[in-house]
């Protein structure tokens, strides 16, 4: 079997270590002229953080030959083709002369060679999020097709960034339990279903109120990442924004309406912060800009078999009553209408049971208690 020659991120040894399943592995330095490492570009013209090998006269591309064993090989490979890249033969240069070596490289016109790639940068912005990622990712491999993987890898790299965000929490405990290590044991684990979302099954033993272990029960949990919502509040104004748009969970439950009356909500992408991201969201929805974020809380919606995690928030925002329209990414399928009405309004479709969606429910409630003080904070003059 013919040496791998890497030139990509699988240069970074964490990654190495994580896809090979080898913390031994280690190469030599090659390079192939009239070559060069550059950012990939798709055929929309956004530039990609990972690389591609691509000709250029005159350049040198510098890479590393490695020698992995087959347990080691047959892990990159399977790792590499769940993103569509398969190898090929070529020919590098080496201290000890050129050497035939098998390269990656993704299907021809998939990708546009960009600016100047470098691993030093990549690892500062991506590494620590792709090499846990890779983690997920590998877990999937043996039983998940190539292309399940690909489809669901954004969503790996938000649930790597929402277990981030949950292991960062202060977690208090002044009327719950305070956990040990071994409180909760897990024999087996799978995930029976993987997609844009996923869940996950274990066969675990938790420990028992009266100090002894359970028996061994099988949970399952609907993974997702964490998400943010945000009520937009006009305090002069006395106004809020809420948009409106077709559901299918209501569809599933047999509802007869499924259009739902909502906050502004949407998914945490990696590298984002929760108020990065629903700032984003509110530009995407409604087109606004908000103001000042007043944190409502973070929450688990349904925690029993949910893995979903919201922040929620109160945005302070210039809304004119009356104003709204139609809003939404079309490359999502959105199809969103906005309202800016009074907020007793909002509190009149509370009360009568339109509203069903239990973020709108929590932030209506928690401004309906701090509506006075905001008003009197941003009354003019």
């Amino acid at each position: 079997m013919p040496p791998l020659f890497l030139y990509g991120t699988l240069r970074h040894p964490p990654l190495l270590a994580a896809v090979s399943g080898s913390d031994a592995l280690s190469g030599v330095a090659a390079t192939l002229a009239d070559h060069t490492i550059a950012h990939a570009v798709g055929t929309d013209g956004v530039v990609q953080s990972f690389p591609l090998f691509a000709e250029r006269p005159g350049a040198q591309a510098l890479g590393l030959l490695i020698r992995p064993d087959a347990a080691a090989r047959a892990r990159l490979d399977a790792y590499e083709r769940a993103f569509g890249y398969d190898t090929s033969s070529i020919t590098v240069q080496t201290a000890d002369g050129p050497v035939e070596a098998a390269i990656y490289l993704p299907q021809a016109a998939l990708w546009r060679p960009g600016p100047k790639w470098s691993l030093a940068d990549w690892v500062k912005t991506h590494g620590a999020l792709t090499v846990e990622t890779a983690g997920e990712v590998m877990a999937l491999l043996p039983h998940t097709p190539p292309e399940a993987v690909r489809a669901r890898y954004r969503m790996l790299e938000m649930r790597v960034s929402s277990r981030w965000r949950a292991q960062a929490d202060p977690a208090p405990t002044t009327l719950r339990r305070q956990p040990s290590p071994g409180d909760v044991t897990i024999a087996a684990r799978d995930a029976p279903y993987v997609r844009f979302f996923g869940v996950d099954e274990a066969d675990l033993r938790f420990r028992r109120f009266d100090g002894t272990m359970s028996a061994s029960v099988k949970r399952a949990a609907f993974v997702m990442s964490d998400a943010v919502t945000v009520l937009p509040y006009d305090p002069v104004r006395d106004t809020v924004l809420v948009i409106e748009q077709f559901r299918f969970g209501p569809m599933t439950r047999g509802a007869p309406n499924c259009w739902s009356l909502e906050p502004i909500a949407g998914r945490i992408d990696p590298h984002e912060t929760p108020e990065q991201a629903l700032r984003r969201e509110t530009r995407e929805e409604a087109g606004i800009e908000l103001g000042a974020l007043l944190p409502i809380a973070g929450y688990y919606p349904s925690p029993a078999a949910v893995s979903e995690f919201l922040y929620s928030y109160v945005g302070l925002a210039d809304l004119e009553a009356g104003q709204g329209g139609l809003g939404g990414l079309e490359s999502e399928a959105e199809d969103i209408r906005t309202h800016v009405i009074p907020f007793d309004r909002l509190m009149a479709v509370v009360d009568s049971g339109e509203v069903q969606n239990g973020p709108l429910l929590l932030s209506a409630f928690w401004l309906a208690r701090h509506r006075d003080a905001l008003r009197r904070e941003h009354a003019p003059g």
